[in-house]
């Protein structure tokens, strides 16, 4: 005689790893015929057709390219190529409008930030705070963000190429005390050739320096075209996402932009999703196709 035992195997729970899904654009801009169109229209008519996109992610992250103020526009109704066509100030209505279409993190660190100099700068960011959108690159401080998303501690840092007091020595002194305090270093340049659809050697050396010193993945802003990309030591290098909300219609490149939709984990980036846009002329803009790339 034997006695057969009879167990029920229970499987240990599993352990769900926490993601943070963000959304990357490139430069925005919402003076000269966006602003007209914004008029007309309303804000929530640029983002109409972007809109699905952007609330698939859990947070969006671009480059604002130039100041809230509330002072009067100088690039509206100017002559193409006048000087006043590319001085840029945004209405004190676009910091509630990023918020309300999901773009919670903007970049400041551009060539178009001080348009109205230092009061610009932070009309700029008592807009954003009160809208309750995070900001870094501030070309005055040189800002980092540090936000928390699902758990995963992410630090937002800026490299501007035409701000002298942004050097690289300082982005990588940044990018190192992020990885020391348990952070993961997301770094957004700006840098580059504008319109040259191949990015120029000096960046892909500033490129690979941010890599060396810990940075999950650097994206570029600028040149309003979108460039090349590399996967040096395991992160994703995109030198140019192009335009993202922008009045630039003359030949495909400008018109052609590129989101990019990165899933991270503790560890730093698992994978990166290209969405390609097109800037309509009606002043909106909208997604073409997808398509995922390996990490």
């Amino acid at each position: 005689m034997f006695t057969v035992h009879t167990f029920a195997y229970v499987a240990p729970p599993l352990r769900i790893q926490p993601q943070a899904t963000v959304l990357f654009g490139g430069d925005m801009m919402f003076d000269r015929t966006i602003r007209t169109t914004i008029d007309q229209k309303g804000g929530d008519f640029i983002f109409s057709c972007i809109d699905p996109t952007l609330q698939g992610s859990d947070i969006v992250v671009a480059n604002l390219e130039g100041p809230i103020t509330a002072t009067s526009s100088r690039s509206v109704g100017s002559a193409i190529a006048a000087p006043d066509n590319y001085v840029f100030t945004f209405p004190t209505t676009t910091a509630p409008l990023l918020a309300a279409h999901h773009i919670g993190v903007i970049n400041l660190g551009n060539n178009h930030i001080l348009n109205f100099g230092s009061d610009g700068v932070r009309s700029t960011e008592s807009a954003l705070t009160d809208a309750g959108v995070r900001y870094f690159g501030d070309p005055l401080v040189q800002t980092v963000a540090v936000t928390s998303v699902h758990g995963i501690s992410l630090a937002f840092i800026n490299y501007n190429e035409f701000e002298p007091s942004s050097t690289a020595s300082t982005t990588v002194a940044q990018i190192r005390q992020a990885k020391a305090s348990g952070e993961i270093p997301v770094v957004y340049t700006h840098w580059g050739i504008e319109y040259a659809t191949t990015s120029p050697e000096y960046v892909h050396v500033l490129a690979h320096e941010f890599v060396d010193a810990g940075a999950s993945i650097v994206i570029g802003s600028h040149p309003h075209v979108v460039e090349d990309h590399e996967v040096y030591n395991g992160a994703n290098i995109y030198y140019s996402l192009g335009n993202f909300i922008f009045d630039q219609y003359w030949s495909d490149a400008v018109t052609h932009g590129l989101m990019l939709q990165v899933t991270l984990g503790t560890s730093g980036v698992q994978t990166v999703k290209e969405i390609p846009v097109v800037l309509q002329h009606d002043r909106r803009t909208c997604p073409v196709v997808s398509s995922v790339n390996p990490v």
